[in-house]
């Protein structure tokens, strides 16, 4: 009985022991982690320890580059000074060798004007000397002279006077050669201008008896009364332009300018052809031209100069037709028939800007009146 008795006694002693068993393991795994633990903290310590090294040694061959560039700089900025320290050196003793070289020569310059004074001198006392030896011996060859002279001047103004004589006498018969020669010619040329105007009369008869017959013709196929003209619907006037329904403003600033265009050259056409004829004048006048019956240059610069006159009187003719058309301009009517107050076509104005009829009215067709 005191053995089943003991028996149930030992069992806790067991359980005890397995407990401590836990106890002990527990302890050693808490060890072991704490340990690992101790060891990361210790590999982080070592890193954060590496890396803040590294990063140290970065910083310091960053502060290292920028020192060394800094030098650089700093050498580069010295051996810039010193070049341009040395170029101002150089250029201060060109300078100073130029200043040199200029004062040399102005010192040689001196000297040689000195010389050259003192030459001078001694020619011009020379020169004084041989001319007080020359005027002494004219003195003498003119005292011998001047009787031979009044002699002599006496002779030659005998002489003039009756050079003078024959050379009026031959003026005048000269000067009556040419006027009459002049006299012939005037006549000449007036029987040639009666004779020249006698025929234009003729043609200008000819021409007005076929105008009449023209006209007359016109007349009979004419109709008796002309339609109304068609009103111009004109806007507000700018820059001394009134513009139409049918023209604008552009267009007739276009037109304006080559109308003010074609007036300047007619002009200068008109002064140049006028000036041509004048000349032809004033050389007919001088002799320059011989109109006799042998040689017909007289009659062509005649025919020269009436082309010249008639083709001037044509131009300034044209200008008072463009006078009158930038008149209309500024009033409004431009481009309008002056015959049936139809618009002209813009082609018709561009070709002929002073133009105030259609091509139909212009060659006697329809809308002619």
């Amino acid at each position: 009985m005191s053995k089943k008795k003991s028996l149930p006694k030992k069992k806790p002693a067991k359980k005890q022991t397995g407990t401590k068993a836990k106890t002990v393991l527990k302890k050693k795994l808490e060890l072991k982690k704490k340990l690992e633990l101790k060891k990361k903290l210790e590999l982080k310590k070592k890193l954060d320890l590496k890396k803040k090294l590294k990063l140290k040694k970065k910083l310091d061959l960053k502060k290292k580059l920028d020192l060394k560039k800094k030098l650089e700089l700093k050498k580069k900025f010295d051996l810039k000074k010193k070049l341009e320290l040395k170029k101002k050196l150089e250029l201060k003793k060109k300078l100073e060798l130029k200043k040199k070289l200029e004062l040399k020569k102005k010192l040689e310059l001196k000297k040689k004007l000195e010389l050259k004074k003192k030459l001078e001198l001694k020619k011009k006392l020379e020169i004084k000397a041989r001319l007080a030896q020359i005027k002494a011996v004219k003195r003498q060859r003119e005292i011998q002279k001047r009787a031979a002279a009044v002699a002599k001047a006496r002779a030659l103004k005998e002489k003039q006077k009756e050079t003078i004589r024959l050379a009026k006498e031959r003026a005048k018969l000269k000067a009556d050669q040419l006027a009459e020669r002049l006299a012939l010619r005037i006549a000449k040329e007036k029987e040639k201008q009666l004779a020249k105007q006698a025929r234009e009369a003729e043609k200008a008869a000819k021409l007005a008896a076929r105008e009449a017959e023209r006209l007359a013709e016109i007349e009979l196929h004419r109709k008796p009364v002309a339609p109304p003209k068609p009103p111009i619907i004109k806007g507000v006037m700018q820059d001394g332009i009134t513009p139409t329904k049918e023209f604008n403003i552009e267009f007739l600033i276009s037109q304006r300018e080559m109308l003010r265009t074609e007036r300047r050259n007619l002009l200068g056409q008109a002064d140049r052809l006028e000036s041509e004829a004048n000349a032809i004048v004033e050389n007919s006048e001088m002799g320059d031209v011989q109109f006799d019956d042998e040689g017909g240059e007289g009659d062509t610069m005649v025919v020269e100069r009436e082309r010249d006159l008639t083709l001037s009187a044509s131009a300034r003719q044209t200008v008072e037709e463009i006078d009158d058309a930038l008149k209309r301009i500024e009033t409004g009517d431009y481009g309008y028939s002056s015959r049936s107050g139809l618009p002209i076509p813009r082609e018709r104005l561009k070709a002929l800007p002073w133009t105030t009829e259609l091509v139909q009215e212009r060659a006697g067709g329809i809308g002619s009146y």
